[in-house]
């Protein structure tokens, strides 16, 4: 996936607040945040811009969130999409998108894997965080886009059934990676797609990947906002 950097230097933080916080917006002339505004900032200053409010989980059902579709109508669907993009030694793809051989590693426990059975697609962000964090606001193709959201390489990854079994819709307060040297980048992805999608945070979310960022380095991040 390629993505377009935009250098923000000294004002990148100021920058993503007014595009993202719309009380911010109401108090200035800058514009909303609208679907391939781009910015690039260090993941420490993207976590402090993300709102952090209480979440709520009333009325939730994951078929709130249409998935897997083949959205480009190529003949494979977003889990067959994203099997093919993180094969370590491609798949042969058979009549409608029928995936044989290949191999694929999971971050989450450092596993190797030569059957795709074996393997989840993972909403990095799950289904259920995000619609405790705003999506419930959202239309039902907004929904969809998200749970199929093949525009950003951090937003679903393929990992082992039984970690992201394991896993479940839990965030970072309760739930991190079995492999240790993945959480840095684990809590690093987690703040990019909430970026991209505009989601909040709760406090105990923002406490725990504060604590996780604590002892990891400071990376910039690049995000493409989705809405």
């Amino acid at each position: 996936m390629r993505r377009t950097r935009i250098s923000l230097a000294a004002t990148a933080l100021t920058t993503l607040a007014l595009l993202l916080s719309p009380a911010t917006a109401q108090a200035t002339p800058a514009r909303a945040a609208v679907p391939g505004d781009t910015v690039t900032l260090p993941v420490r200053d993207a976590l402090q811009v993300l709102p952090v409010r209480p979440e709520d989980r009333t009325g939730y059902v994951r078929t709130a969130f249409k998935h897997w579709v083949d959205a480009d109508r190529d003949g494979c669907n977003t889990r067959q999409e994203v099997l093919k993009q993180e094969a370590i030694e491609a798949p042969v793809q058979g009549p409608k998108c029928a995936l044989t051989g290949g191999s694929w590693y999971s971050s989450y426990d450092n596993t190797y894997f030569d059957d795709a059975r074996k393997l989840d697609i993972d909403h990095l962000v799950p289904l259920a965080e995000a619609w405790d964090s705003g999506a419930s606001a959202w239309t039902a193709a907004e929904r969809e886009t998200y749970a199929n959201d093949l525009g950003d390489d951090r937003a679903l990854i393929a990992v082992s059934a039984a970690s992201n079994r394991s896993k479940a819709d839990q965030d970072p307060s309760t739930w991190l990676p079995p492999y240790t040297d993945y959480r840095c980048q684990y809590a690093t992805d987690w703040i990019a797609d909430k970026t991209r999608w505009h989601l909040d945070i709760d406090p105990a979310e923002h406490t725990a990947l504060t604590d996780i960022l604590a002892a990891c380095p400071n990376p910039d991040i690049t995000v493409t906002t989705a809405r």
